[in-house]
């Protein structure tokens, strides 16, 4: 029976398609449709779900927000790209290339999945969605700091909100072509229209054909995202957002690194199989939400969301087992698995929330209450050919593609997972007096998951509560200057099983975090410092390749800055800095790996110094309008391997520019060079025979077009 017909016939994930109805109200618009006249003007507002009626820089915590005006200059595509932007953020395992994995304050999640973040307060990283494309983004929350209290199932060091762009009162929109060194070659666009004071449309995407620095390896994607917004009456809206993408792109572990020497091979050098073909990633995202002002300061949001993404492709991935792994014996022979790969997932949710600013005992009130619901499903199948030492080799001095064959690919594990959780939440922000508010905040969970393997014939089950408090305390010295506290609980349900087909515990964690935000004239400042403990950390199982193991509980320690404002009148400075100190809490003894990994160890990928900074600066060239810019990016050397301490990445320091130029009203070019100086360097590891390398110098230039 093929993998296709198995998995069907174990547990049949319905794929969604697009509404093509959104689409054809977009297409039945007037092509040059005028400005609408009315005599009543009604204002479009949103209000962004699990905030109530607080500002975001009323939080007692570290907030980073990134904007258009941060990363629209750098022509960036990918949602991973701009959070670079932010220091306290470092790149995890990118699953061959295929999605985005980061960790946060020191915290990264399941290094076998992506990781996790919410779009416009639903789950967006749950599941195989491939790389987010920025053509939809207006902003990035980065909410720094346990966020469970309010999200649910968060991470302890903090949770990023993508905020996307939405249906306003303005006709117009832009085209922007862009053409970058290694063949790569994207067109991007953002189109609203307005139909009546009502009734409001907009749709964006872009289609990308790359090339890579890396050899043989290629990627296309597509991706739209069409939106309407009804506008009932002057007190109540109802939004619609649908996001559709496809990503095609060959499966890439990286490069080889022996006795830590970073240029044993090429970095270009692609040491799979182009025969594989690219692995195809297919996702479809629905959110509808529902937004009333009930009046005396109340107002009522509903949301419910859903999307479905699949993965599945083949691949020949370096074999990590030393037994069977003979590259360090002679230097060039490579050991491989063939691999396939079939993954799908189902993501449903719904949302329901009342917020107001009452006055009780003379004491204004900023309150939020909630609940919450998901049906999460996940299939996952993994077949592998896995020989001896010496087979399926390649030459990783001299690589001839398509000369080793394989043996007969069988299914290694096949999961069908299953979890449902409700949660009720509740927040309230008390002004005690003119100086003081306090936060309080409490979230209870039920949740219950299902896990099967089908080869092992095996069924896991969980069923769990839990409450995560929240405590935070803002003092308002004056105008300029506020110091807070905040303190959380947190937990996190874990997919998927360890290589007996046990479920994992939920991740449980808490967190302490001190701060001074301050806002003089134009400039805005953050520094903070921060301990968080996380139990039950997942790391890849070294010896049950394509499972995780629990490494046990870890904390991370440390200290950010974050500063922005004018240099001059025509210069802005933006420097995000962060310090960590990451470690391992208890000696984890692993019978299977039979490797102690002793308490205090480093974390895998997590810097202990990481640094962004941008200078940017308006001026005249050659009598046009123009904006120019630098940008720095550090970050120190960091572990490369959980079991092998001695395995380190080193530091990199990257410099890029940016300018862009005015031409007339509508026209604008752009010209970005990232890593200017042609550093080499390493993104991320997983193993030193799975180590990915970052790009090496790169130019990309485009032209804008608005209308």
């Amino acid at each position: 029976m093929s993998f296709s017909a198995r998995r069907s016939a174990a547990k049949a994930i319905p794929h969604r398609l697009f509404p093509l109805s959104v689409l054809a109200l977009f297409c039945a618009a007037p092509a040059g449709a005028e400005e609408p006249q009315s005599l009543e003007h009604i204002e479009v507002r949103h209000h962004q779900s699990y905030r109530g009626q607080v500002p975001v820089e009323k939080l007692p915590q570290a907030v980073s927000v990134l904007g258009q005006d941060d990363f629209a200059q750098w022509s960036l595509s990918r949602f991973q790209d701009v959070l670079d932007l932010s220091s306290g953020i470092a790149r995890q395992n990118n699953g061959g290339g295929l999605w985005d994995s980061f960790s946060l304050r020191g915290f990264p999640g399941n290094e076998n999945m992506p990781s996790g973040y919410l779009i416009n307060g639903f789950n967006g990283g749950r599941g195989f969605s491939g790389h987010r494309d920025v053509s939809n983004i207006e902003m990035v929350e980065i909410l720094k700091g346990p966020g469970s209290a309010l999200y649910g199932r968060s991470e302890p060091g903090g949770t990023i909100n993508i905020i996307t762009r939405k249906p306003n009162q303005t006709n117009g929109g832009y085209l922007k072509a862009s053409a970058a060194t290694e063949q790569q070659y994207r067109l991007e666009g953002d189109y609203n229209y307005v139909h009546s004071d009502s009734l409001m449309l907009r749709v964006n995407g872009a289609v990308q054909d790359y090339g890579s620095f890396r050899d043989e390896v290629t990627s296309e994607k597509q991706v739209l995202t069409p939106s309407v917004l009804w506008q009932v009456d002057a007190d109540s809206s109802v939004l619609y957002e649908v996001e559709v993408l496809r990503q095609d792109q060959l499966f890439d572990r990286g490069i080889v690194v022996l006795n830590n020497n970073f240029n044993t091979v090429p970095h270009s050098r692609y040491l799979g199989e182009p025969g594989d073909k690219p692995t195809e990633i297919e996702a479809t995202g629905h959110q509808l939400s529902y937004e009333r002002d009930l009046g005396n300061s109340w107002h009522l949001n509903l949301g419910a969301g859903y999307r479905d993404s699949s993965l599945q492709g083949f691949s020949s991935d370096a074999e990590l087992a030393r037994a069977r792994q003979g590259v360090s014996d002679d230097g060039k022979t490579l050991t491989r698995q063939r691999r396939y790969r079939d993954y799908h997932s189902e993501d449903s949710t719904a949302r329901l929330e009342l917020s107001g600013s009452p006055q009780i005992l003379g004491m204004t009130h900023q309150l939020l209450l909630g609940s919450d619901a998901y049906d999460y499903e996940l299939y996952t199948l993994l077949g592998r050919y896995r020989g001896p030492k010496g087979s399926y080799a390649i030459n990783i001095q001299a690589p001839v593609y398509g000369v080793a064959k394989p043996g007969t690919i069988a299914t290694l594990y096949e999961n069908v997972e299953s979890q449902q959780a409700v949660g009720v939440y509740l927040q309230d922000m008390i002004q005690l007096d003119p100086q003081w508010q306090l936060l309080l905040g409490v979230r209870y969970d039920s949740y219950q998951q299902r896990i099967e393997e089908l080869v092992k014939k095996t069924v896991a089950r969980t069923e769990d509560q839990q409450i995560s408090p929240r405590l935070g305390l803002n003092y308002l010295l004056n105008d300029q200057i506020t110091f807070y506290a905040n303190y959380a609980e947190g937990f996190l349900p874990l997919s998927g099983t360890d290589y007996a087909g046990k479920a994992f515990e939920p991740e449980l964690s808490e967190s302490v975090e001190f701060g001074m935000k301050l806002a003089l004239v134009s400039w805005q400042a953050t520094v903070s410092v921060f301990d968080a403990e996380k139990s039950n950390i997942l790391v890849s199982d070294p010896v049950n390749v394509g499972f995780s193991a629990t490494l046990g509980a870890a904390q991370s320690r440390g200290a950010e800055l974050e500063l922005a404002g004018p240099l001059a009148a025509n210069t802005d400075l933006s420097v995000s800095y962060t310090w960590l100190d990451s470690e391992t809490l208890k000696d984890s003894i692993n019978i299977d790996w039979g490797v102690l990994i002793p308490k205090g160890s480093a974390l895998v990928n997590v810097p202990r110094h990481t640094l962004s900074a941008q200078l940017r600066h308006n001026l005249q060239l050659a009598g046009y309008d123009s904006e120019i810019g630098v940008r720095l990016r550090y970050q120190s050397k960091r572990l490369g391997d959980a079991v092998t301490p001695a395995y380190v990445l080193p530091s990199h320091t990257l410099w890029s520019l940016f300018a862009t130029t005015r031409l007339t009203p509508q026209w604008q070019a752009e010209a970005v060079v990232e890593n200017l100086l042609d550093k080499a360097w390493i993104q991320s590891s997983y193993s030193a025979i799975w180590t990915y390398p970052g790009e090496p110098r790169a130019l990309r230039l485009s032209l804008r077009y608005e209308f």
